[in-house]
């Protein structure tokens, strides 16, 4: 069961789900790698989280080109063309004759190792592909039931240290902000960049409403969230002044509403942020305004 901005509703039809791992559709009991993997043994490896609408993969030209950009940041050189990735995504979906409401964690890594070590010279053979496809619907109560915010002692890294923007198998700094939100009882971490501004959630994008202003971060040290890329297209379209931009935490504490954003679940409200109350604690009139605008933007989009 996932939690927070995660949650979702259980789907039965996912026990008979079959993976594709490396080009070999299997049921998701016998979807396994190696304990060589790279991924397994390193965390050497970029990830996509992929929706599925109306049998279309939500925004899928700008997940490519974030995919492409993590291989080329990792040297990692597929065995097959983007084009022929796609292909095998449709015919995994095609093969659970899954249409909608579905989610896809699509997994690249360096592929086997020779021995345990870092080395990516030590790496035999073509990269492993795992496309794992799961009927998986956001909770509905997740776009208007409120999240709580902790803010988290683990900060946001430096491209020169850990590139934040780099969408890679190692999480752990994301994890460890995760671990300390839920010991203080939140849904998610809140984290802030290396100068103490206000970056990004553990997993999702983070927003503030002020007098009708709609604040995110500069992006700096933030993943390049496709979700936070929409909204913020949504509002410049929409006339509703939009800036990323450094904030500080108090000017969350007083903002009128906060939202975070993710592949997900889209748009979530946050109702609380280290036990102040944001706006008056439930779902405001912007949120509410850009939930409706991303859905229209996916229907149009995958229509």
């Amino acid at each position: 069961m996932s939690y927070g901005t995660h949650a979702y509703l259980p789907d039965p039809r996912n026990d008979t789900v079959k993976f594709n791992v490396s080009g070999k559709i299997v049921h998701r009991d016998k979807a396994m790698v190696s304990v060589f993997d790279a991924g397994f043994m390193m965390g050497d490896g970029v990830w996509e989280g992929l929706r599925v609408h109306h049998g279309k993969i939500a925004f899928w030209p700008e997940h490519r080109k974030r995919l492409e950009t993590g291989l080329k940041a990792l040297d990692i050189t597929l065995d097959i063309s983007m084009e022929t990735l796609k292909v095998r995504i449709d015919d995994t979906l095609a093969a659970n004759d899954m249409y909608d409401g579905v989610h896809i964690r699509l997994m690249i890594t360096r592929g086997l190792k020779a021995t345990p070590y870092q080395d990516p010279r030590v790496a035999i053979g073509p990269p492993t592909i795992v496309i794992a496809p799961e009927y998986k619907t956001a909770n509905p109560d997740t776009a208007i039931n409120t999240s709580r915010l902790y803010t988290v002692a683990v900060r946001r890294g430096r491209p020169d240290v850990q590139d934040p923007g780099l969408n890679s198998h190692s999480k752990i700094n994301c994890i460890t902000a995760c671990i300390q939100a839920i010991k203080a009882g939140a849904d998610e971490g809140l984290m802030l960049d290396p100068q103490g501004f206000v970056a990004t959630c553990n997993s999702t994008h983070f927003f503030i409403v002020r007098d009708g202003q709609v604040w995110t971060s500069t992006g700096d040290y933030c993943l390049g969230g496709i979700t936070r890329m929409k909204v913020i297209e949504l509002c410049e379209a929409n006339d509703i002044p939009v800036f990323q931009k450094n904030f500080r935490l108090m000017d969350c504490y007083s903002a009128d509403e906060a939202f975070t954003t993710g592949t997900f679940a889209g748009l979530a409200p946050v109702g609380e942020i280290d036990g102040r109350i944001i706006g008056d604690g439930k779902r405001g009139p912007v949120v509410e305004r850009l939930q409706g605008l991303y859905l229209e933007l996916l229907k149009r989009t995958c229509s």
